[in-house]
């Protein structure tokens, strides 16, 4: 999931003058230590091993689940072993409950038996065992509406009506990747407006309150469709966590195709009968949320202080164990820094992995992580940390290879990328766009001045699939993209660390409110 601030955009003309130009800084690429981070992330790589861990082994690890807590002890334990220092996960704030899905379960049995494509959704109430009852079709989703047929509602399972009744085809490829064409006219991607962040979160908000309305009328279970088709189903929710949202009504999201033929024959007046058992389990003894973190010590007496950063949001959703959103980035960011201490790296700099918690839910792990160390977008003041920090790596958009990097409007970091994409070009990474990528973790730090960049990525099968999926598992990992992509993005944080200078600074952006602080408890 994906949470923007508001950007400026820079003239195409401008940019294409800067890339035309001659190079104005050195990116002080050494050459031999490149061909080194190559053999290692090429042909050592330890990322099947990583992220069977943090799939297999672990499973869904929705914000401050128990799943979410096995990863981040296995990283906190691996990154010790690897020679990392301060590995530990690291308090960020109150976030809110932890919730698990222990046993899920849905089908028809009238007019006939049919088992069903159902996931709990995040943060919903328990059945607490087998329930069997009548499906009933909630016409519209109002306030009124809901008032009126209350009574009706009690001991059913609610299905609320879909307009969605035919699937229409579609001829387009699940999985691509950018042509030379796309990459070259690539523009701003997941950008959303702090206007429209706006206007969209009450919609969420006036959403749930009619969740809590159809709850209250007693009915046993509500259904809702997943937006995907042909048993893909989308499964996720914004709000539940909080203390205010608790007890929720036990809730399902069910396949396209399956949902719209017990609709069907609800419009008919047939008699749907059906059978489910929802059985979720709310964590409520530490509602902190959690980032996970690690430093590889700089050496340069003048330097050390200073900071290098790479990472992705390690928090996933729970219909699937988070392998392309966002294990992808998790695992190339540890690959990164394991090729780095096997390499035996004298970085002149700290370099620091940071996994996010909170992602999902908006931001929340990086935004707290950064108000907490460098400064509040609010209103712009900084703490002394603020300056120290050269940049930020993000990777979030699945695991296709890197193929670029947005940089966000920084025209002054296009020279040194530049050059530092030169020895990867036979590897398919060379594009740098001046436009913007939003909805991921990079934003936090851009919020507060700190250059965050997120790199360009093709899109295999992340948009069509598994983002937020039951598709989202280890076997939609490309391993060879990810060994690309850890290999570049460990060429890019040594680079950082060793470079003269941090990386150039663009000017400062305007105080703004970071909206999602509004949904915490």
């Amino acid at each position: 999931m994906r949470k923007p601030y508001d950007w400026i955009s820079l003239k195409n003309a401008a940019f294409l003058a800067l890339i035309l130009s001659p190079v104005l800084v050195r990116a002080q690429v050494d050459a031999a230590m490149t061909a080194k981070i190559r053999e290692e992330g090429l042909n050592h790589s330890q990322i099947p091993h990583i992220a069977h861990e943090l799939t297999d082994v672990s499973g869904p690890r929705l914000t401050n689940s128990p799943g979410y807590h096995q990863a981040a002890a296995w990283i906190v334990k691996t990154l010790k072993e690897w020679g990392l220092t301060q590995a530990q996960a690291e308090p960020w704030g109150e976030f809110g409950y932890g919730w698990s899905a222990e046993k899920t379960y849905l089908a028809m049995r009238t007019p006939y038996y049919s088992p069903m494509i159902a996931y709990a959704a995040p943060w919903s109430g328990s059945t607490n065992g087998p329930v069997s009852a009548a499906a009933y079709l909630v016409e519209k989703l109002d306030s009124g509406w809901i008032a009126a047929h209350a009574a009706e509602m009690k001991g059913r399972i609610l299905v609320v009506r879909s307009g969605d009744s035919v699937l229409e085809s579609d001829d387009k490829a699940d999985a691509t990747r950018y042509s030379d064409s796309a990459l070259a006219n690539i523009q701003d991607t997941y950008m959303m407006t702090s206007a429209q962040l706006k206007g969209f979160l009450p919609i969420i908000l006036q959403r749930f309150r009619l969740k809590s309305m159809l709850a209250s009328s007693g009915a046993a279970a509500l259904l809702q469709m997943s937006g995907h088709r042909d048993g893909t189903v989308l499964v996720q929710s914004l709000i539940g966590y909080r203390k205010q949202d608790q007890p929720a009504v036990p809730e399902l999201v069910v396949a396209k195709e399956d949902y719209l033929r017990v609709v069907r024959l609800l419009e008919e007046g047939r008699t749907v009968q059906l059978e489910l058992q929802s059985d979720t389990r709310l964590k409520t003894d530490d509602l902190r949320g959690h980032n996970v973190v690690g430093e590889i010590l700089g050496t340069d007496p003048t330097l050390k202080s200073e900071l290098v950063m790479l990472g992705g949001h390690l928090d996933s959703w729970s219909a699937g164990t988070g392998a392309t959103d966002n294990g992808a980035g998790c695992i190339v960011a540890l690959e990164a820094v394991r090729i780095l201490k096997s390499l035996g790296v004298q970085p002149k700099r700290t370099i620091r992995i940071a996994l996010w918690d909170g992602e999902e839910q908006g931001l929340l792990g990086s935004f707290h992580y950064v108000r907490n160390h460098f400064g509040d977008p609010a209103d712009m003041k900084f703490k002394p940390e603020q300056e120290k920090v050269s940049a930020y790596y993000n990777l979030d958009n699945g695991s296709g290879k890197i193929r670029g990097i947005f940089v966000q409007g920084n025209e002054k970091v296009v020279p040194i990328f530049k050059e530092w994409f030169q020895p990867f070009a036979d590897l398919g990474a060379s594009t740098i766009t001046m436009h913007n990528t939003g909805s991921t973790d990079h934003l936090s730090f851009d919020a507060v001045g700190i250059p965050g960049f997120q790199f360009i990525q093709d899109p295999l099968d992340y948009e069509t699939r598994t983002h937020h999926t039951n598709e989202d598992n280890y076997d939609h990992l490309h391993m060879d993209d990810l060994k690309q992509a850890a290999t570049i993005l460990a060429s890019f944080v040594y680079n950082t660390a060793m470079r003269a200078e941090k990386m150039p600074r663009k000017p400062l952006p305007k105080p703004e409110k970071f909206i999602f602080d509004d949904f915490l408890p």
